[in-house]
């Protein structure tokens, strides 16, 4: 699908001259061919020689290794996405090892954290606390009104970082960038929104130049309201569009989903996206292991959104395996602020916690935890930084042949331990994945590919073929098919490189595959409301956005 195609109907006239330069999902830079240089005003608007759209990606790669630090090429990226959407997608899909560690994990972190002094021009909607009575009418200022997918967060738990508030918007950005990147939904479908009520950030509250509200959060029944207004604007403006919340902190996160999860087309990534590659995770490395599924028991450090939703999916998937629900509980133990969660330690438990709080004695710390459970895989996800220790490593190692590690919390500063300290602490055993990417590594004369448990692998291809369907909304079964397709995409020579998920240079075919999935089991479920066909592989290919440059004139 080209621009012109998703654009044809929304656009009045073509742009001409140095209006068409100016629409990023338009302009073709020095690619206008001699005739749309005449035809379209733009003779001696541009240098005079005319290049194609894979010359240019080799300029402006050329010019991306030219930047001193990763932060320089973020900002050269969000430009170049600000002024030629082909191009910065091209570049993307050509270069995506290279590019996505830019765009998202882990320079987006420090790009959130610079985001008002980096800021070039503003892109997406901030919507705030004074915006109430009027959300639609802001929704409606954006220029797109073909909108199918909006990524939205309210800035107060950004990754590892905290409380960004308005510096927030860099992650709803980068997540649409990775939706047309890695999927293939059109640009022009993406909408990022940061809802700002405030921030309990001392040091932007302090700091005149920032770019948010200057106040403390507002809660309560007023953030519910807005809450409520915004969800009912979208549907009104966008009907129908897909809703994926990000980076809410853990009581709003939870609330959000289950009050709006059976009513509109919404997820929450950080809850049922990263339980989705976590479980795949633990699939294809139960490959590896000798041992199924059912057979793992899960260490959790951290009892949050990604914690607690990555043992629901687990579950889930070991009572269709036929275990009971409550055996299957007992297999994913908690360590939390306050040591292992076992019952009878605190007296009114967040409901996400409270079904994992199982008849134990206490552990004051994670070593201790360890030491109990013995547990065949250890899930970080407490976003707390280096808390495997060496010894606890090599515990893990004693205990197993095989044993799991997953250090799954971004950005990088906050990974409980890297792939080097994994593989030195267990003699080269461990099956390791983190959350942001790692070299690989020679150790013992072996070289291991490190995994890296990135959301990428499910939330653009469950979104893709949530549209692709049309479901009225979302489901946990949808996720664990996608769960699935990811880890059948696994190959053994990945595994043997000690890596259990698929190599990032085929994250579209892989997104293809999971939004497969995400569209049979939609079918299954009466939820699909376009017919795809039992096999519908070829309907979904076919709406994949691929970066190309339309011909804007004819001879």
């Amino acid at each position: 699908m080209s621009a012109a195609a998703s654009l044809s109907s929304h656009e009045p006239h073509l742009p001409h001259g140095v209006e068409l330069l100016r629409h990023p999902l338009l302009n073709k830079a020095t690619a206008f061919s001699e005739e749309e240089r005449d035809q379209l005003g733009l003779r001696g608007l541009l240098p005079p020689r005319v290049v194609n759209l894979e010359l240019q990606v080799e300029r402006v790669l050329a010019q991306l290794r030219c930047k001193s630090n990763d932060l320089e090429k973020y900002i050269f990226l969000s430009a170049l996405q600000q002024r030629n959407e082909t191009l910065f997608y091209k570049l993307l899909i050509d270069h995506l090892e290279e590019t996505m560690p830019i765009i998202y994990t882990p320079t987006v972190g420090q790009a959130c954290l610079e985001y008002g002094s980096i800021l070039r021009h503003p892109r997406g909607l901030w919507i705030t606390s004074n915006d109430r009575g009027r959300i639609a009418s802001v929704l409606r200022n954006w220029p797109q009104t073909n909108v199918r997918v909006i990524v939205v967060t309210d800035g107060e738990r950004i990754l590892g970082l905290g409380d960004l508030g308005a510096y927030g918007m860099g992650i709803p950005v980068g997540k649409l960038a990775l939706y047309s990147a890695c999927a293939g939904v059109h640009p022009s479908e993406c909408l990022p929104i940061t809802i700002d009520v405030g921030t309990e950030n001392p040091r932007f509250l302090d700091d005149p130049f920032y770019i948010g509200l200057p106040q403390k959060r507002v809660r309560g029944e007023a953030y519910e309201a807005l809450m409520d207004e915004f969800i009912a604007a979208t549907q009104e403006v966008f009907p129908g569009c897909l809703v994926q919340f990000e980076d809410f902190a853990n009581h709003n996160a939870f609330t959000l989903l289950e009050k709006w999860r059976d009513r509109i087309c919404c997820f929450n990534d950080d809850i049922q996206g990263t339980a989705a590659v976590a479980v795949a995770g633990l699939i294809a490395a139960s490959k590896e292991t000798g041992k199924p599924l059912t057979d793992q028991t899960v260490l959790f450090l951290g009892a949050g959104e990604a914690g607690t939703g990555i043992a629901g999916l687990f579950v889930r998937a070991l009572v269709e395996a036929g275990m009971s629900e409550a055996e299957a509980r007992k297999r994913c133990w908690f360590v939390d602020s306050k040591g292992l969660l076992v019952a009878g330690r605190d007296t009114k438990l967040p409901s996400h916690k409270a079904p994992y709080a199982h008849e134990a004695p206490q552990a004051a710390t994670l070593a201790e935890a360890v030491e109990r459970i013995r547990p065949t895989a250890l899930i970080g996800v407490a976003g707390i930084g280096p808390a495997f220790t060496p010894e606890i490593l090599q515990r893990m190692g004693e205990y197993n042949h095989r044993p799991i590690i997953f250090a799954l919390s971004n950005p990088t500063s906050k990974a409980e331990c890297t792939p080097v300290q994994a593989y030195e602490a267990t003699g080269g055993r461990a099956i390791y994945a983190s959350g942001s990417p790692f070299a690989q590594v020679e150790i013992g004369g072996r070289t291991f590919r490190p995994g890296q448990g990135n959301n990428v692998y499910i939330f653009p291809g469950v979104g893709l073929g949530v549209l692709a369907a049309n479901t009225p909304t979302v489901t946990d079964t949808m996720f664990l098919a996608a769960a699935r397709a990811l880890a059948a995409e696994t190959t053994p020579e990945d595994l043997a490189q000690g890596c259990v998920y698929p190599k990032l240079t085929r994250i579209r075919e892989v997104s293809l595959k999971v939004a497969q999935a995400t569209v049979v089991e939609a079918t299954r479920l009466g939820l699909a409301r376009n017919d795809l066909g039992a096999t519908p592989e070829d309907a979904i290919s076919a709406l994949m956005f691929q970066p190309s440059y339309p011909t804007l004139v004819t001879d």
